[in-house]
């Protein structure tokens, strides 16, 4: 019997991940199993889609959903608990499970890349990507601030906050906005790019297109720069093993 997977959010032109599962399966001959992009524009419809595709047994998450989702399932992985944000979704016996793989693969792609000198982040945006964000350099021992249009707690600053001081004292910047995804690829974060200097680390996790405004802004005053792509893979082979275990 044919397995199906799917992606829901909306808009989902952004995403590669209906084209990576297909490589996947095509790549590793696995033939029983199909994955799906479902563009839903309220997470209201989400009990209709699973009524109507019986063979589903899981799927991803993207935005605006991560969070709105949460009061759609039945249980939740303690660490989608912990984050306060889903972006995996198993379906056994009709049952709903949550579980939160963007920070296994966030945590896997930024690895490679932290320095002794990255002590403090500055996430920015407040989203269900960053909660993921913060969880895992909470972890790591990352201390973090958030930067966002509104001020909702005394660790988050707002975009007119943002000056020379804020820029020196954060080398980690995280951007986990939709700013600068496909197909809006001249939208970018607005801070005061040309404090950012070669001892700063900017990530984006977007991944389409794979070089984002944020990043060549961040590389021209010789940042390092990574994109969201490897997150994007870890995540999603993160998101398959919890799907057939």
């Amino acid at each position: 019997m044919m397995k199906s997977y799917g992606l829901i959010g909306y808009p989902l032109s952004h995403s590669f991940s209906k084209r990576y599962f297909s490589e996947k399966f095509e790549k590793e001959n696995i033939k029983d199993s199909e994955y799906h992009a479902f563009p839903i524009e309220k997470i209201e419809l989400l009990p209709q889609l699973i009524k109507e595709n019986i063979t589903l047994k899981g799927l991803s998450v993207t935005i605006p959903f991560k969070e709105s989702v949460l009061s759609y399932l039945d249980d939740l992985d303690l660490t989608a608990k912990n984050i306060g944000a889903v972006n995996c979704i198993k379906i056994t016996q009709g049952k709903l499970i949550g579980y939160n793989t963007d920070a296994f693969g966030f945590r896997q792609s930024i690895k490679p890349f932290l320095e002794s000198h990255h002590e403090r982040a500055l996430i920015i945006g407040t989203g269900g990507a960053s909660k993921a964000v913060h969880h895992v350099l909470k972890e790591i021992g990352i201390n973090c601030s958030f930067l966002s249009r509104e001020k909702k707690s005394d660790n988050q600053y707002t975009y007119d906050e943002a000056n020379e001081n804020m820029i020196n004292a954060f080398k980690l910047i995280i951007n986990a906005t939709p700013l600068g995804m496909f197909p809006n690829v001249d939208s970018f974060p607005d801070i005061p790019y040309q404090f950012v200097s070669h001892s700063h680390l900017l990530y984006d996790l977007v991944y389409n297109p794979s070089e984002t405004a944020f990043l060549k802004k961040g590389k021209a005053n010789g940042a390092a720069t990574v994109n969201g792509f490897s997150m994007l893979q870890h995540q999603a082979e993160e998101a398959w093993r919890i799907w057939n275990r």
